[in-house]
């Protein structure tokens, strides 16, 4: 299944510099663990193949490198909500990364979600309106720079990455398993 069927872009009016839409804070009164590893529940997480996954939406005015913070602290209170706390470190780290690329190197906003999947695996989108590729240092004091290593981190962490040419952009993404119980 390709990325656009799974995350449908929704298009926010422009005001603050971000905005949470669809189910963003968890699950409705009344959601139900999952089954895990030997029958083992995790609450707050839908059962796999369930229709209630956990998705968090947010839109970032250009150039407002503050919101990286504001988008670290929603996902890491969204993920312990979802039942999934021990992906906040990692996932914080490399959201860091691809946001921040996004609003310094496009001069234009970014689209982040978040969604944890029903089958277990945490994906991350940044779209940004920019077509060009991301690309690590090439230079040979590269080692020495105090930026440049965001890619490096993400190929290191994220179980899967990869970027997606639109017509309107691209999108950086990453996904993270949740650990088996």
């Amino acid at each position: 299944m390709d990325g656009q069927s799974r995350f449908p872009r929704q298009r926010t009016s422009s005001g603050g510099a971000f905005r949470v839409t669809g189910s963003g804070q968890g699950a409705p009164a009344g959601a139900s663990g999952t089954a895990g590893a030997a029958g083992v529940t995790r609450p707050g997480v839908p059962a796999p193949g369930c229709a209630l996954n956990r998705r968090l939406h947010l839109a970032l005015e250009a150039a407002d490198l503050v919101a990286v913070g504001a988008v670290r602290r929603r996902l890491r209170a969204a993920l312990g909500h979802w039942g999934v706390p021990e992906l906040a470190d990692t996932a914080e780290l490399l959201t860091s990364e691809l946001v921040t690329n996004a609003l310094q190197h496009t001069g234009q906003g970014a689209v982040f979600d978040a969604v944890l999947t029903g089958d277990q695996r945490l994906r991350i989108e940044v779209q940004d309106g920019e077509a060009g590729l991301p690309a690590r240092r090439r230079e040979p004091d590269a080692e020495y720079a105090t930026s440049g290593r965001g890619l490096l981190l993400v190929e290191a962490l994220a179980d899967s990455w990869g970027v997606q040419l639109r017509g309107d952009g691209k999108v950086t993404w990453f996904e993270l398993a949740v650990a088996e119980l």
